[in-house]
């Protein structure tokens, strides 16, 4: 849906089970129309899909893709963005750490982002770009020594730069701009702007200026530009917050560095404020988030530095001396207080004060994924819930 002339605006399907396509496409039949009845009544609405891999495999399977392409225009939709981050079942079930796997040192990754952006190309409409976001590379901690990171570092800019040449590749021959979106999340490899910033300078870009000069003859410069232009970043407002970062700062940096923002992820973090009088009552509703499905690391900023616990309950059981914690758990994002916790919302809507003045991206994805683990008085209808999420975003922009 257009925004202010300037923006696409939509929600991830990845709040939807689907572990293949016939109960993913279920999904989206029995949300998105409603949702969009009520959000977007008379313009075209637009999707961030999200495809499992064997949903992925089995879209290109028979009519499977064409009778996809006409439900969508019979019913004024069409597909902008995917998250291609999680590959396998992403509901009722474990996946922690997990839904970085397979990453991107193996081919498993690189086949599947591959095919998204073959599908993608097919999907979206004439004359707009689209976009993937995807893993960090892997999770930071599968990889215990510094010449394990580097060789990671290294086969997984290989491998995104394989992509950035199908990309390359599809916009020759079909006019149409595509981006891998990378994005960094707490105990990902990749984690805020200054790690970001390293991955383009010392991995990206040299393997990159070597990489293009024998595939398609480019000087450093062209290549360099063309790495740029389809490998971006996905700016999850949640995962930036848990880096006490400023949207400002960060945008700045990219910017100054000409690293695009290919997708915003609008997404809000649990912010946990103690004052000394009521912690008890602080601690025991953060309880109430600690769920066994999703990651859901907490950072907290010491002397300018930001310390990261791996999940919730290393800090539910450990010492209780801390003023400020954030908690990566995607609360919705109309949600400022809950109880006596709060949310990130205010780096949401820094970020959208930010977009109003230099639209650094077009692509706004509302993430709420975690209504389904969400404390019981949150667990609302959830078309409902989405609707009253994009209607507030709307109402702030």
């Amino acid at each position: 849906m257009q925004l202010l002339d300037n923006f696409h605006l939509t929600y991830c399907t990845n709040i939807h089970p689907g572990q293949d396509w016939k109960s993913t496409f279920e999904s989206i039949k029995s949300h998105v129309p409603g949702i969009k009845q009520e959000v977007s009544k008379k313009q075209p609405f637009g999707l961030g899909l999200r495809l499992s891999n064997k949903a992925s495999e089995e879209l290109d399977l028979g009519e499977n893709m064409s009778h996809f392409k006409s439900w969508l225009h019979d019913n004024n939709l069409y597909v902008f963005t995917m998250n291609g981050f999680p590959y396998g079942n992403f509901h009722d079930e474990r996946v922690k750490d997990m839904v970085h796997a397979p990453d991107w040192t193996t081919n498993d990754r690189l086949k599947y982002t591959k095919r998204l952006f073959r599908q993608l190309s097919v999907l979206i409409p004439e004359g707009m770009n689209g976009g993937i976001s995807t893993s960090p590379i892997t999770y930071k901690y599968w990889h215990k020594t510094e010449s394990e990171t580097q060789n990671t570092f290294e086969v997984g800019a290989k491998n995104m730069l394989k992509v950035a040449k199908q990309l390359f590749e599809i916009e020759q021959t079909t006019e149409t701009y595509l981006h891998l979106d990378i994005e960094p999340e707490p105990d990902g490899l990749l984690e805020n702007s200054d790690e970001v910033l390293m991955f383009y300078s010392d991995y990206l870009v040299p393997l990159g200026i070597a990489y293009f000069k024998q595939e398609l003859g480019l000087n450093p410069d062209e290549a360099e530009a063309l790495i740029k232009k389809y490998i971006t970043v996905c700016y999850d407002v949640c995962h930036f917050s848990l880096a006490y970062e400023e949207p400002t700062d960060t945008f700045a940096k990219l910017k100054a560095n000409n690293i695009r923002v290919g997708k915003i992820q609008v997404s809000a973090a649990l912010k946990i404020l103690f004052n000394g009088t009521n912690d008890e009552r602080i601690w025991e509703e953060l309880s109430q988030f600690n769920e066994p499905t999703y990651l859901h690391q907490v950072t907290e900023k010491i002397d300018g530095k930001v310390k990261t616990y791996s999940d919730l309950p290393l800090v539910l059981e450990g010492e209780r001396n801390h003023k400020e914690l954030r908690a990566h758990y995607h609360v919705p994002i109309f949600l400022e207080k809950y109880g006596e916790l709060f949310s990130t919302q205010d780096h949401i809507l820094k970020t959208m004060e930010y977009l109003k003045i230099d639209p650094i991206s077009e692509h706004l994805e509302i993430e709420t994924y975690t209504w389904d683990v969400l404390p019981s008085d949150l667990k609302q209808d959830l078309s409902v819930s989405i609707i009253r999420e994009i209607e507030w975003f709307k109402s702030h922009m």
